[in-house]
C-alpha cells in the first residue's frame, strides 16, 4: 500500500472515504509511539479507544497540513473527517477535528460529535479546532455546561474558554459563565473541575 510519508501525502482526499482511512490509518502505524501508547493506556487516558498510537499531537498537526493540501473541496474535507470520527482510533478522531472546515460544521453535528466523546484529552482538542470556531458555538457550549452530563459540561468550558480568547462572549454571557462554573469548580470530578477553572481563569484575564 502507497505510504502518507511520500509526496503523496495529499492522496487520502482524492480517494473517497473508505481508502483514504485506510491509508491515514497506515501511516499512523508508522508513526506510532509505542512508549507513549503505553503511557496513555496505563493513565487510563485512552480506555475509550479501541486502539492508540501513541502519536504526538504536532505530528498530528503536521499530518493534517499535508492532507488537507490535496483538495479545495471542503465537501471532500467534511466527508473525510466524519468517516475519521467514526473510527475508534485516538488519532483518527484527533485528526477528524483538524480537518473539518469549520465553515461546514454546525450546532446539530456539534452536539452530535460532542455526546460521542469521553476523555478530557480529545474534549480539549476539539474545542481548540472546531467547537469553538462554528458559526453559533457560543450557544451550544453554554447547552452543554448547564447539561447533566458531565463530559459535555467539560467540553463546554474548554469551548467557552477558546470563546473567550476570541472576545465571543457578551457580558450577559460571561456572568452566566461565572454563575456556572463558580459551581462547577467544587464538582467531585476532577476533570470537571479543571475545565471550569480553566474557563473562570480566562475569563479573568478579560
Amino acid at each position: 500500500m502507497e505510504s502518507l510519508s511520500s509526496d503523496n501525502l495529499s492522496t487520502p482526499l482524492s480517494l473517497g472515504e473508505g481508502q483514504g482511512v485506510r491509508l491515514i490509518k497506515s501511516e499512523l502505524r508508522a508513526m506510532m509511539n509505542g512508549v507513549a501508547s503505553a503511557t496513555m493506556r496505563n493513565s487510563g487516558m485512552t480506555a475509550d479507544y479501541r486502539v492508540n498510537f501513541g502519536v504526538e499531537l504536532p505530528r498530528l498537526t503536521t499530518l493534517a497540513d499535508e492532507i488537507r493540501k490535496g483538495t479545495a473541496d471542503a465537501t471532500e474535507a467534511a466527508s473525510l473527517a466524519q468517516a475519521l470520527w467514526k473510527e475508534s482510533v485516538r488519532e483518527c478522531r484527533i485528526l477528524a477535528t483538524m480537518l473539518y472546515p469549520t465553515d461546514k460544521f454546525d450546532a446539530e453535528l456539534a452536539d452530535i460529535w460532542a455526546s460521542d466523546i469521553h476523555s478530557a484529552e480529545l474534549s480539549q482538542i476539539a474545542a481548540l479546532n472546531l467547537f469553538s470556531r462554528f458559526h453559533g458555538a457560543s450557544t451550544v457550549a453554554f447547552q452543554w455546561i448547564a447539561s447533566n452530563n458531565e463530559q459535555l459540561q467539560i467540553t463546554g468550558y474548554y469551548t467557552i474558554a477558546h470563546l473567550l480568547r476570541q472576545n465571543q462572549l457578551t457580558p450577559r454571557s460571561e456572568q452566566e459563565l461565572n454563575d456556572q462554573a463558580s459551581t462547577a469548580v467544587l464538582s467531585d470530578n476532577q476533570a470537571l473541575r479543571t475545565a471550569a477553572q480553566r474557563a473562570l481563569a480566562r475569563l479573568t484575564r478579560e
